[in-house]
């Protein structure tokens, strides 16, 4: 029998998702057994898998003591935080991202991720110890594609999480964007929908102006900032938020972004200095709809940062002439 008591980050979790979350090599069809079983006992009283859990309720555990070993497969002492902190409190980080840098594991990179560079950074600051939480694992609450630059939320603690979770998923929070085209759109600024589908296998999209089968609705928006004809800078305002969706619709109206070969061409990219698409997740507005709850005090509040192409000569002269 083993003992655990749930702390502050579980409050609020039922039983069986916190068992997911903290024996995360115990297979679901073994939890919903041990709980069948009554095999876990809350204050002193057999758990049903729905039962909702208290920061300082006292769990015991009659089962395998193998699920108790916390082993991680990422030392994180090991790994380096590369981005830049835009703004930090007790309950949330925002970080300035790089291009380059992908935010959670996928087959091509398990290690080096955002999400990883989070933890360990929260670990060497001594706000994180994965030997004193059960289930909570600090997390990223929205996340941009590996070669985007820009803002990227991390949730501290389970409260701030869950309701960053909900604040996206009913559009809350409003991110903005600018890039580098190619061209000058006409008109200067559009609200333009069309149609997206995704290929996983070749990780592209696809894009049509007639909506057919497999394909999702996407809107976006665009404002010329600067222009010499040839190049110009956007800003971009998504109101879907779909794979690839701002490099390939502007690419689909006529204006691939620079840097962008999956979209544009390697032949018209020729002589640019940019490894990767210009685009930056540059601003981000806590627009919350009540009080905010533990974080009422980012309400209304605006972070931004300056896009990685923002010193290039041809951007800065772009601004200045216009």
């Amino acid at each position: 029998m083993r003992e655990l008591r749930v702390g502050k980050n579980d409050d609020g979790l039922k039983l069986e998702k916190f068992m997911a979350r903290t024996f995360r090599t115990m297979p679901p069809a073994l939890i919903r057994k041990y709980i069948r079983l009554k095999c876990i006992r809350v204050n002193g009283v057999h758990g049903k898998a729905d039962t909702v859990l208290q920061d300082g309720d006292l769990l015991k555990f009659f089962i395998s003591d193998e699920f108790f070993e916390k082993k991680s497969s990422v030392d994180y002492s090991r790994i380096t935080p590369d981005f830049g902190v835009v703004y930090e409190d007790e309950n949330i980080i925002l970080m300035n991202k790089p291009a380059g840098l992908i935010c959670q594991p996928d087959d091509r990179e398990t290690y080096n991720t955002l999400s990883n560079q989070l933890i360990s950074y929260l670990i060497k600051k001594g706000e994180y110890d994965p030997e004193q939480e059960n289930a909570f694992v600090p997390a990223l609450c929205n996340r941009i594609d590996r070669n985007t630059q820009g803002i990227v939320i991390g949730a501290k603690n389970s409260q701030a999480l869950l309701l960053l979770n909900d604040k996206i998923k009913n559009r809350e929070i409003d991110k903005g964007y600018q890039c580098l085209v190619f061209g000058s759109p006409q008109p200067s600024a559009a609200d333009c929908t069309a149609y997206l589908r995704k290929d996983a296998a070749t990780n592209t999209v696809t894009v049509s102006d007639r909506k057919k089968e497999g394909f999702k609705e996407i809107r976006t928006a665009y404002r010329t900032v600067a222009t010499d004809g040839k190049i110009s800078l956007l800003d971009v305002t998504l109101y879907t938020g779909r794979t690839h969706q701002i490099r390939a619709h502007l690419a689909h109206l006529g204006y691939p972004l620079l840097g962008d070969t999956k979209y544009g061409t390697a032949k018209r990219n020729e002589g640019f200095p940019f490894r990767f698409q210009a685009l930056s997740s540059c601003r981000l507005t806590f627009s919350f709809a009540d009080e905010g709850g533990v974080l009422h005090y980012l309400k209304g509040k605006t972070f931004t940062v300056s896009p990685f192409f923002a010193d290039w000569e041809i951007c800065k002269d772009l601004i200045k002439k216009n």
